[in-house]
């Protein structure tokens, strides 16, 4: 017992590992596609830290409003990070918090309902719309294997060689390590090409010693909110598929923990989420979700408690207090962080192709679904101007290459999988009738 509080510490310190390269990963490239200074991105990267902790607790705090009270971490979303910057670089770093803030209470809204809308939003439709988001990202981790847009040292073989470097070295303990280690690669390869870059000269440590040791959230760092309707429609769209990836998270827990998940207990978990993804927007941070990551440590630790992942959320509210922390990770080159990218970004798009794997591929209308909407997204990724000469009202839906593939899908779906199921049902009830 005397070692109880220690034990319960280094646990929760584990799960922080566990999901803290792809927390402080995701303030790295929005701030760094932003063109955000130093001061700027150590502020993006220590609330962020900071909210990821607040949005566990809530989630984890399971009372009659929220929380769905399994152990889960949450994080910022990765289907994110394609939007946030095409936003950004649309209408401004304002708009992308006026579209979070709406899509946090769009989700709160629909939280007691989305259960009986998830049948909109299947595998061949969340596969789709992340493996789009997925390959609009590899071009933004293209950029930076090459030392960033517009550096002056661009595709240099020092570059290159930090980026495949290391790619390769995360590569190497997915291959030959286990468990823990593994799951903690990406942050273990960022490590270790930092240090290789700091030898080589390419380490700037400046921001963090301009950094202070000690900071308080601040609402709207970044000015008021903007509000623009296709900004907002793509963040109710991202919203949507990470409800989705949630729900898995979810029974996944469930299943672990041996607790029966109740409509009820998903509704909270929705709202929980929600109000993360609202907070998010006031503090000029993201917008979260359930992290998967975790869910795979609870599973190898066989620790299912949830007084862990209080003390996990704890230690990340107090990490994301401290400016000097969150200023370490922006010292990565744009090179190193590049390398990581491929290996995360791949991700995104292997995970959208396993979603589509519980896709019934004989089924042409679904093939159809999957070729139109990807077809549809990339197009308009590559070719923004295809629109250009359409009324603006057209033009809300097309402008992004993500929302006009994602809501091809949806709508493709609906046509194809939805519409004609009741029409069948109809005809069948017609025939006993008869």
């Amino acid at each position: 017992m005397k070692n109880q509080p220690l034990k319960l510490a280094s646990l929760g310190i584990q799960h922080v590992l566990a999901m803290y390269a792809g927390a402080v990963i995701v303030p790295l490239i929005v701030g760094g596609a932003l063109g955000l200074s130093g001061e700027q991105l150590t502020y993006l990267v220590s609330i962020d830290i900071f909210m990821c902790g607040i949005a566990t607790l809530l989630q984890v705090w399971s009372n009659r409003f929220f929380g769905i009270g399994l152990p889960v971490v949450l994080g910022c979303t990765f289907t994110a990070v394609g939007p946030m910057i095409a936003i950004g670089g649309q209408y401004g770093i304002s708009a992308i918090y006026g579209s979070i803030l709406v899509s946090g209470l769009f989700v709160i809204v629909i939280s007691k309902y989305f259960g009986k809308l998830v049948r909109f939003f299947p595998p061949v439709v969340t596969g789709s719309v992340v493996t789009i988001i997925g390959i609009t990202l590899i071009p933004v981790a293209m950029n930076n294997m090459a030392g960033g847009q517009g550096s002056a040292d661009f595709g240099s073989l020092e570059n290159l060689s930090l980026a495949f470097g290391t790619l390769v070295f995360i590569l190497f303990l997915y291959k030959f390590f286990t468990g823990f280690v593994r799951s903690v690669s990406i942050l273990l390869g960022l490590m270790a090409g930092t240090a290789v870059a700091f030898v080589l000269g390419k380490v700037d440590f400046s921001a963090v010693g301009d950094a202070s040791w000690f900071h308080m959230a601040k609402p709207f760092y970044f000015g008021m909110p903007t509000f623009e309707i296709t900004a907002i429609l793509t963040m109710i769209l991202v919203a949507m598929v990470s409800l989705v990836e949630s729900t898995g998270v979810y029974f996944a827990l469930g299943d672990i923990t041996d607790k029966k998940i109740s409509e009820e207990d998903l509704a909270k978990g929705y709202r929980a989420e929600g109000l993360a993804i609202v907070l998010g927007g006031l503090f000029n941070a993201f917008p979260y979700t359930a992290y998967s990551q975790n869910v795979g440590l609870v599973q190898l630790s066989g620790v299912k408690r949830n007084n862990v992942i209080y003390a996990t959320g704890a230690f990340l509210v107090i990490l994301g207090l401290v400016p000097k922390i969150g200023a370490l990770t922006t010292v990565i080159p744009a090179s190193v962080l590049g390398g990581a990218m491929v290996a995360m970004f791949g991700m995104v798009v292997a995970y959208g192709i396993k979603m589509l794997s519980h896709v019934n591929f004989a089924s042409q209308e679904n093939l159809l679904i999957i070729a139109c909407s990807v077809g549809m997204g990339l197009g308009v990724t590559a070719v923004p101007e295809l629109f250009a000469q359409m009324p603006t009202s057209i033009r809300i839906l097309t402008d992004n290459g993500i929302v006009a593939g994602s809501l091809t899908a949806i709508g493709l779906n609906i046509f194809f999988n939805v519409l004609s199921k009741r029409n069948l049902n109809v005809v069948v009830r017609e025939q006993k009738a008869s």
